[in-house]
This record gives C-alpha cells, structure tokens and sequence, in this order.
C-alpha cells in the first residue's frame, strides 16, 4: 500500500492539475456516469461539528475512493485544521486498498478546484478583482485557484478576524508571488466584495457576510461554506437576483445548502430559478455566460465525484514517478 502525506503530493502533483481533474469530476457526475450515494453525514448535538463518508466509483474513469471526514469548524480557534480527512484509493479490478492519501489536503485541493472551475467556465473574461471571504484551512487553495484561471490585479481578503485576514494576506502575498496580484486583508465583507469581478465565500457563517447590493454586474460569485442547510453565507436576495445558478450537484445541494434552502423556504426563488449542474456546462449541454453584465452564482457543497477524480489522479502520478512509502499492511 501506498502513503502519500502532504509533502508527496507537493513533489508531484499541483492545484492547476486539479482543477483538470475536477473539471472531469464534474462533466463525469452529471452524465450519471459516476456512482456517488448522497454522503452520510451526523451531526452532532452542537450543531456546528460533522462526522461524514463519502464513497464513489466511475467505471469509466476506472477509479473507487472512500473518503472519511470530519469537519469541526471551531478547530481554527484552537489552531488546529478544521477538516480531519484521510481518502482511500482502490484498485477497481481487485478491490484491494492501494492507497491511503492525506485527506486534508486532497480536499483543500479539490475544494479550491470546485472553485477553480467554475470561474473558469463562468466568470467574464477580463477580470480585475477578485475577492475571498473567510480565511480558515480551506482559503489557500480558494484564492489560489482564483489567480490560476484569472488574471487578477488584486485580490481583496475578510474575515470576522481582521488581525487573522492580516496575516493570511502577508503569507499568501508571499507564497503566491508568481502570479503578481496584490493581495490586502480589508476589514469588511462589503469592502471586499465592492467592485469585484469574481468572489468566493468558504466561511461556516449563518448569516450573509456581505450585502447583495455590493454585488456589481457581471460578478461570479462561488458559495463554498454553506454546506449545512442552517449555513447561508450568500444573501438571499443576491440568489434571487443572480441571472443564473449552477450547482456542482443539485440534488446535494438542494439536500444541504442554506445558501439555497433557505431563500427556497422563504419564496425567493424557486426550483425554476436553478439553471443547471457545472458539469452540464464543462460537457456543452448548457449554456454558461452570455454576456459580461450577467451575474452568475455557483454553490458548491462538495461531491465525492471530486475527491474520486483528485485522489485517483494523484496517485496515478505518484505511483509514475515513484512517490510516497510503501508499506505492508
């Protein structure tokens, strides 16, 4: 069996060919041609922390994964990841366990992807500013992901924790200097949302972290952190005046999502409202932008299609190059 921590997949593997991956993930989900059982999921009595497993299977990618994963959003006050996760590859023709990956990584990887992707496929093409809510272990890999498919002048950053955002910004200015975009932690949501072309929330907020009304034209935005029905990041009137909503699976999200439920139970869209699953775009069978003034919201929960391509990728390069550590089990 093969381990493959954080470090090796750094040696041989990077976020952009993950995004390739995801982009298959999703076109593959939403031709029906992914085995992906909605996750079991428990929640505990506090509301806030997630025990969940997700399996998936795709005979014509020839990749089997399960992942486990545990989310304690509370973690980052303790200084510790807020994702727990470990994925398991396994060999299609056997069944045997080939592999075990770091899941935390694996996810914050294919978490940016989902992102990465749909601006990719969705946002204007010239594009200036961009901006990121929330600063917890998913946002590296977010903010990444939004310089690698736009060529961004600056990127605006928030979080309830102004002193957290300061620190981010300085280490992500540094860590993401090829790019040559301005990273600047602001104090606001609001701030950061005003004037940008694309924008990602991945917060575990119950309330909206910024005002619809702040949202211009012709913006992109990605709702990431609402992946709990009681979650809502995105106002609901920014739902309901979006031109068009694609999930990256509808039935999950429609299962889990506040950024939806929520303005769905209040009568402010309706299943009418939803244009369609990213994946029907990636393939061609629906329309994605038309034009620069629409504005366009994805959400995102995260399906196991994602970590099954991610993981199924990663290993087939480690194994080609000879990365990671064998051991008997």
């Amino acid at each position: 069996m093969l381990l493959l921590n954080r470090s090796d997949i750094e040696k041989c593997y990077s976020l952009k060919d993950c995004i390739a991956a995801v982009a298959d993930a999703f076109k593959y989900f939403s031709a029906g041609k992914v085995d992906v059982p909605l996750r079991t999921q428990i929640l505990k009595q506090n509301g806030k922390d997630t025990f969940l497993c997700m399996p998936a299977f795709c005979e014509d990618y020839d990749a089997a994964c399960v992942k486990v994963l545990n989310m304690f959003p509370e973690n980052i006050n303790q200084g510790l990841p807020s994702i727990n996760a470990q994925v398991l590859n396994i060999d299609t023709k056997t069944g045997v366990v080939n592999a075990i990956l770091d899941g935390n990584y694996v996810t914050q990887l294919r978490t940016g992807s989902a992102s990465g992707v749909a601006l990719k496929y969705l946002a204007k093409k010239n594009c200036r500013k961009g901006a990121l809510i929330g600063t917890g272990g998913q946002a590296a890999t977010q903010l990444e992901a939004m310089l690698i498919v736009r060529d961004l002048d600056e990127v605006a950053v928030s979080d309830l924790d102004f002193d957290r955002a300061q620190k981010f910004a300085g280490k992500m200015q540094e860590q993401l200097a090829q790019y040559h975009t301005k990273i600047t932690a602001v104090k606001t949501g609001n701030e950061a949302v005003k004037d940008a072309d694309v924008i990602i929330t991945v917060t575990p907020s119950t309330k909206p972290v910024y005002d619809a009304q702040f949202i211009k034209k012709g913006a992109t935005i990605c709702g990431v952190g609402a992946y709990q029905p009681q979650m809502e990041e995105t106002p609901a009137e920014l739902v309901a005046k979006a031109n068009k909503i694609y999930f990256d699976s509808k039935d999950a999200v429609l299962a889990e999502s506040g950024d939806i439920i929520i303005p769905l139970n209040k009568g402010m869209v309706a299943n009418t409202s939803f244009t369609g699953e990213i994946g029907q775009v990636i393939s061609g069978d629906l329309i994605g932008r038309e034009n620069d003034n629409e504005i366009i919201f994805f959400e995102t929960v995260g399906i196991a299609a994602q970590d099954l391509m991610a993981t199924k990728s990663i290993y087939d390069k480690a194994a080609r190059q000879n990365v990671g550590t064998q051991v008997n089990m």
